[in-house]
């Protein structure tokens, strides 16, 4: 009977924590996101001098609640699945262990000489503002747009640095060491500050031909940026028609949540996506 038993509180918690397609898979996650947007605005107040020194004693407090909860979290997540070192070694995994851990680590931290590494350490809280791409139904999507988009950014990008280079090494030999283009890889600097719209201004030309080309940099700096946009926007809208995530059924063996509905088994490791039914 408690064989029996062991498997069925396991894999309730397992529906619980990475699941959200029931009311307590749901809950959950809401909760997960409330507590994770209070984290991140109890550091964010903590920086601020006046309202530290104010409410110190109680953004302490909070946050030691939180880490408490995530702790909780955290280790509940590693007794759900079958396998923890896949999650415990994941992208989230990591997430989730780093945002845990500045609090306690300022314990053996603790000490005057230690103060600025504590301090840093703290900031590593931020990361749980990573967590929340976990509960955001289109992240999915988005990665995968992304993902399909890499191999024509990164053409574009090489393109955008050969048109750097060139131009770069134009105004050097126009410009010269009197405008402040001392050398071919500080004019390149200069091209790509003024292709992405940036324009410091620590460096400009003089010559008539060399804001002729500027010029012409400037305006082609403004057509460069809508082309990865147009690029993901259209990888993007494609992953809506073609994607197979249609929910959040997580597999309780390698944690594999892409799942079409009505799936028994995982399409990834073949595991029973339901061992209780």
């Amino acid at each position: 009977m408690s064989a029996s038993h062991k498997p069925n509180w396991r894999h309730k918690l397992h529906e619980i924590i990475y699941e959200a397609d029931t009311p307590m898979g749901k809950s959950f996650d809401v909760l997960l996101f409330i507590l994770i947007v209070l984290s991140v605005v109890f550091v964010m107040l903590e920086s601020v001098p006046s309202i530290d020194a104010k409410y110190h004693d109680i953004l302490y407090a909070g946050e030691w609640i939180i880490t408490i909860f995530f702790t909780i979290e955290y280790i509940a997540r590693i007794i759900a699945v079958k396998k923890p070192g896949r999650y415990i070694f994941s992208f989230y995994g990591l997430i989730d262990l780093l945002s845990t851990i500045p609090l306690y680590l300022s314990f053996i931290l603790a000490g005057s000489s230690y103060l600025l590494a504590v301090r840093a350490l703290r900031l590593l809280r931020i990361f749980r503002i990573l967590k929340l791409v976990r509960y955001v139904g289109e992240a999915t999507k988005l990665r995968r747009a992304l993902l399909l988009s890499r191999p024509k950014i990164l053409v574009f990008l090489f393109a955008v640095l050969i048109v750097a280079i060139v131009a770069g090494t134009l105004m050097y030999l126009i410009e010269g060491e009197e405008s402040g283009f001392t050398s071919i890889p500080h004019s390149v600097y200069w091209c790509i500050v003024t292709l992405t719209t940036v324009g410091y201004g620590d460096i400009s030309p003089v010559t008539p031909l060399g804001q002729f080309i500027a010029s012409i940099i400037m305006i082609l700096g403004y057509g460069i940026i809508a082309v990865p946009t147009g690029i993901v926007s259209a990888e993007y809208s494609r992953a809506g028609k073609d994607t197979i995530d249609t929910n959040t059924q997580a597999c309780p063996n390698c944690g594999e949540s892409r799942h079409k509905d009505g799936a028994i088994f995982c399409h990834h490791c073949s595991e029973q996506l339901n061992p209780d039914e």
